[in-house]
């Protein structure tokens, strides 16, 4: 068997987050996660939804490994990625990597993984991988999912394999710190401004607060999006809820990330942000609650309820990024 010493196999609540810890402890820098997730810019929203869905999709952050990119390059690490489409050398990559002594982020399908006791296809799921032997691959997953774990070698290859919906070409990637890297507090208002910029100002009606808004008038009209809404409604809710998200769509990660740069910054329109968003979170997690209520009688009113809450969250968290945004002339020094 070959692993990697040192490694602390610390699962958190986000897939990502898991992985991008293990990987930055290794480096010698250990940050919680809800600071991972707020300086890689993770929080987001999008409502997605086509012809070939078989249910709407309410995202909470961004799309799979931009918020890696964003946090190597606002701690200034080295984030050395491989992509191909041979099976072979995507092992090779890999295999390279740990019997050096590092340990290596994977980018696969979680469907095909052993441990996964939810059998759902999602291609952007992350996990480090810090160990194998002839027959399994040791991981650090989620600490829902059993933070460390194992699966076969033979059902890692599918999951890295695997074609659809966010999947990569057997994505693999290391981090690597050298020299001085720039403090974590002087790189707080370049991520929080970023992150509300974007949702301030989205290109398309399904993202940021006016994919919010949508999804306020769209939700109501779920039970004619179904013909299961028993089956549909409570697995969106379970999706927000405990997919991964650290509850409330990722808005707890982020509440909770404002916390903890409110601790290193004394501004108003910080705590302002923080307050709303979390009022934000409260209200997510209601919304979840209403849309699972409303599939097991199909009762459209929890739906219509739920509705307005989007409402109130699109107009909270339009004010918190507002807030948020002013921060930019705050910034101190990097």
């Amino acid at each position: 068997m070959t692993t990697v010493k040192g490694v602390d196999p610390r699962g958190t609540q986000h897939c990502e987050t898991s992985a991008l810890g293990v990987l930055l402890r290794h480096q010698g820098i250990d940050l919680s996660e809800p600071m991972l997730f707020g300086l890689g810019s993770g929080l987001s929203f999008i409502y997605w939804d086509s012809k070939n869905m078989a249910f709407p999709f309410l995202g909470g952050r961004v799309k799979p490994f931009e918020l890696t990119r964003n946090l190597a390059d606002r701690l200034g690490v080295e984030l050395a990625v491989q992509e191909t489409g041979s099976a072979r050398k995507a092992w090779e990559n890999v295999a390279t990597a740990v019997d050096a002594g590092r340990p290596v982020g994977l980018q696969l399908d979680s469907y095909h993984l052993d441990y996964f006791t939810s059998k759902a296809h999602f291609g952007g799921h992350v996990v480090a991988l810090y160990g194998y032997d002839e027959h399994d691959a040791y991981l650090v997953d989620t600490d829902q999912q059993g933070g460390a774990v194992s699966t076969s070698l033979s059902s890692l290859a599918r999951a890295r394999a695997a074609r659809g919906p966010m999947t990569a070409r057997h994505r693999s990637f290391t981090l690597t710190a050298g020299g001085k890297m720039p403090d974590p507090r002087s790189r707080i208002v370049p991520a929080i401004t970023a992150c509300a910029d974007a949702f301030l100002d989205p290109p398309i009606a399904n993202l940021g607060h006016r994919g919010i808004e949508k999804a306020g008038k769209l939700v109501r009209t779920w039970l004619q999006r179904t013909d299961d809404p028993g089956r549909d409604l409570p697995q969106a809710a379970r999706l927000m809820e405990r997919a991964g998200t650290g509850g409330a769509l990722f808005r707890n990660l982020y509440r909770d990330f404002l916390a903890e740069c409110a601790e290193w910054l004394d501004s108003g329109r910080l705590r302002t942000g923080h307050a709303l968003y979390s009022e934000a979170a409260t209200l997510w997690t209601e919304v979840a609650a209403l849309i699972g209520k409303a599939g097991e009688p199909g009762d459209e009113q929890c739906l219509v309820r739920a509705g307005a809450v989007l409402s109130d969250v699109a107009r909270v968290e339009r004010d918190a990024m507002r807030a948020l945004s002013g921060l930019r002339g705050e910034a101190p020094a990097g």
